[in-house]
């Protein structure tokens, strides 16, 4: 006899032999329905709410006075409370716990792909993380993630995970360049955004240095960062200022000039005339020549001097 067919006959019924009023059958047959249909969410503390209901509403067709059965009653909905309690508390912690688990997933990842924390993108990430709550926010998020992880180029299209790497984020100057980090350089251009100033920013690569790296070292490799970072001093006006940007790259800020063509065809120059440097390996000097590339971009073309770090590695 199914759930339903129990609990749709009228007046007296008899259970293993005993004639049980109907208020009393439908009573129990709904606690035990109630109990059927409640999630299980915790194992072991599912397995001990169905036990003790089980238990407490097979007493109730026993002939109880009227105080008995009442507190019969409490006792059940008790262990209806003590289980939904126990639940929440379950599903907090879960909850809890895969979003710490992804906070340090997040943090590994932005990490691992050199990206600053605390830019805007990746805090608001980060933060919304501990939000998240329903399906629709979860989802939201994850397109947020793959905007930020994928960040769309010129043409709309999504680019690779290299164009979310940043740069050294250091203010100070304690690389080899003996220049200041890119975080200074954020922070300068910030500040002539702030005053509506104008100018460009040039980021200038260097080629080939994986491969001075295996045959000379990396006190080689500084050493070549060195020589361009003077050649760069050395030619280029005693007002603009460059920063050490990364472990292959140089940034400058270039003010005092208003017509990008005519800039573009002053570094051009400037690359091309970029020679051998010496470089001292284990005592003995070897001239290299190092690859040199810039890019060039306009300051008022940014939304903000965060923007640089998006700029760093695009097309790296």
């Amino acid at each position: 006899m199914g759930f339903m067919d129990r609990i749709s006959g009228k007046g007296a019924a008899e259970v293993d032999g005993r004639v049980i009023p109907a208020v009393e059958r439908c009573l129990t047959l709904l606690v035990e329905g109630a109990a059927l249909n409640v999630p299980e969410i915790e194992a072991e503390s599912y397995k001990n709410f169905r036990t003790n209901v089980t238990r407490l509403s097979m007493k109730i067709p026993d002939r109880l006075a009227d105080n008995e059965k009442l507190e019969l009653i409490r006792s059940i909905l008790f262990e209806f409370e003590t289980y939904r309690n126990s639940s929440e508390t379950a599903l907090r912690e879960r909850l809890s716990g895969w979003r710490g688990t992804a906070k340090t997933l997040f943090k590994e990842l932005l990490s691992s792909l050199g990206t600053d924390p605390k830019s805007p993108n990746a805090a608001a990430l980060m933060k919304a993380i501990g939000d998240l709550v329903t399906a629709e926010e979860m989802s939201e998020w994850d397109k947020d993630l793959a905007a930020f992880l994928h960040p769309p180029d010129a043409e709309g299209k999504a680019q690779g995970l290299a164009a979310v790497k940043t740069a050294d984020t250091s203010t100070e100057n304690d690389n080899a360049a003996g220049l200041r980090g890119g975080g200074a350089a954020v922070e300068y251009v910030q500040k002539i955004m702030d005053r509506n100033g104008t100018g460009f920013v040039a980021l200038f690569r260097l080629s080939c240095l994986g491969l001075i790296t295996q045959r000379f070292g990396a006190e080689a490799v500084e050493d070549c960062l060195m020589a361009v970072s003077s050649f760069l001093i050395s030619n280029l006006h005693s007002d603009d200022t460059i920063f050490h940007w990364g472990e292959s790259s140089l940034l400058a800020v270039l003010q005092g000039r208003a017509n990008e063509q005519i800039l573009n065809a002053e570094l051009y120059r400037i690359v091309s005339q970029n020679r051998e440097s010496s470089v001292n390996v284990q005592g003995r000097t070897i001239m290299l020549r190092i690859p040199l590339t810039y890019e060039l971009t306009p300051i008022n073309r940014l939304h903000s001097a965060e923007d640089l770090y998006r700029l760093s590695t695009r097309n790296s």
